[in-house]
């Protein structure tokens, strides 16, 4: 049932200890069922969702009607908004997940001792994954098809300014399950929106949550990773570079700063702060600058970015800091490609950055002196996405350094175990 709760402690205490329960019995069945099942209640999904396309567009309505009366920014409407177009990639996606090959089970590597014991190691689900975001509903089909394919149940938190919204797409997604014969609790949405649910679901319920995936803003970030009693795979907030190279060539380099800014600008993959090569200065900035400016975008420069393009407004140290998610970059100068590594290792929330060049020696030290989860060569950082690396969707980008990095798909949603085979071998 998706009917909201009194905002009680004890009463929120008790529903979501019993959503842990029902996940953790439906994980169960769900880590050894068959791909073909996997792949029917997938596909049996995605129809219902097609299926539940007015239902879905009508519950959206409610959520932007009260996002505009709350004065949401521009970038947050456009994350909150589903039209038909939007609705057919959700179902699209979850048909790509169904069909992307299995990792339940892969074998990852395997080896013989002297012995003659044989060793493999095996991926298996992680189990009961708890996601928490806010204004995607798109998330709620997303993260239940990644841990459906991955054998894990998932109990999903959506933000309540997107709470009709996922409301509709889960419903969706639990006839898809009905009709393929597995576990309605495979896939729950915890049905109030009082924060207490979170704080419930961070201590791990019991032990029946095996992981959070947080997938939101910085606060949300922070407290989750503050708070949780159970590992995080965490998603800091998308602070993206491009460094632009002397060596760039320059139509290029226009196109994919463009796209990288002004495509979508609210999501995590948006280019924030765009550097330049100070031997490009009078070649590649001005015409990147215009090119951002046609298209409504905001420019923050330094010293020099504002001396040779008046209209720039002055950046202060925060910009340098600043996720926008809105039309506007900070841009600054940088003496080479040794400036360029010191400020993006200097400001980065090591997500994503890209390097616009054709000095391969730049491109190498790019790719080996900076640490983020993705780093591209003459491409837009709007790339950063689960479903562009062929993972069907993600969850989330994982900035952290344990288990999952970079799009969290199929594969970091499993860990793994050893299988050993003998012949009766004893250790002396």
């Amino acid at each position: 049932m998706l009917d909201r709760v009194d905002d009680n402690g004890s009463e929120i205490r008790t529903l979501m200890a019993g959503i842990g329960l029902r996940a953790r019995a439906a994980s169960a069945p769900l880590s050894i069922a068959t791909t073909q099942a996997k792949n029917a209640a997938l596909n049996a999904m995605a129809s219902q969702v097609e299926t539940a396309r007015e239902a879905i567009l009508l519950a959206n309505a409610k959520d932007m009607e009260a996002g505009r009366a709350r004065s949401f920014t521009a970038a947050v409407l456009d994350r909150l908004t589903l039209d038909e177009g939007r609705i057919a990639a959700i179902a699209d996606s979850i048909r790509a997940i169904a069909g992307l090959p299995d990792p339940v089970g892969e074998v990852m590597t395997e080896w013989d001792r002297p012995n003659g014991l044989h060793i493999e190691r095996v991926r298996t689900p992680l189990g009961v994954v708890g996601v928490i975001y806010e204004s995607r509903p798109n998330v709620t089909a997303d993260a239940g098809a990644l841990c459906l394919k991955s054998g894990n149940a998932v109990i999903l938190r959506g933000g309540s300014d997107s709470v009709h919204s996922s409301r509709a797409i889960h419903a969706a997604l639990v006839e898809g399950l009905r009709e393929a014969g597995l576990p309605d609790d495979a896939i729950q949405l915890v049905p109030t929106t009082d924060r207490a649910a979170v704080g419930e679901l961070l201590t791990g319920l019991s032990g029946a949550v095996d992981v959070i995936v947080p997938r939101g803003g910085k606060s949300l970030v922070a407290r989750v990773e503050a708070d949780a009693r159970v590992p995080v795979f965490a998603h800091l907030e998308g602070l993206c570079h491009i460094y632009v190279d002397k060596s760039a060539e320059l139509d290029m380099a226009v196109e994919i700063v463009a796209n990288a800014k002004m495509r979508r600008t609210g999501i995590c993959g948006a280019l924030e702060t765009l550097l330049i090569d100070r031997t490009a200065l009078d070649t590649h900035l001005i015409p990147i600058l215009n090119r951002l400016a046609e298209r409504g975008c905001e420019i923050r420069g330094d010293e020099a970015v504002c001396a040779a393009w008046p209209q720039a407004k002055v950046a202060e140290d925060a910009d340098w800091a600043t996720e926008y998610l809105d039309a506007i970059v900070s841009v600054a100068v940088v003496d080479g490609i040794s400036g360029a590594i010191q400020h993006i290792n200097r400001w980065s929330s090591r997500h994503t950055e890209a390097i616009v060049a054709e000095d391969d020696d730049a491109v190498g030290r790019f790719f080996a002196e900076i640490d983020s989860a993705i780093l591209l060569h003459n491409a837009s950082t709007q790339f950063a996405d689960g479903g562009e690396f062929g993972m069907g969707a993600e969850i989330g980008i994982a900035t952290g350094k344990m288990h999952a990095r970079g799009p969290v798909g199929l594969e970091q949603l499993c860990s793994f175990k050893y299988r050993v085979r003998g012949t009766g071998q004893t250790r002396p």
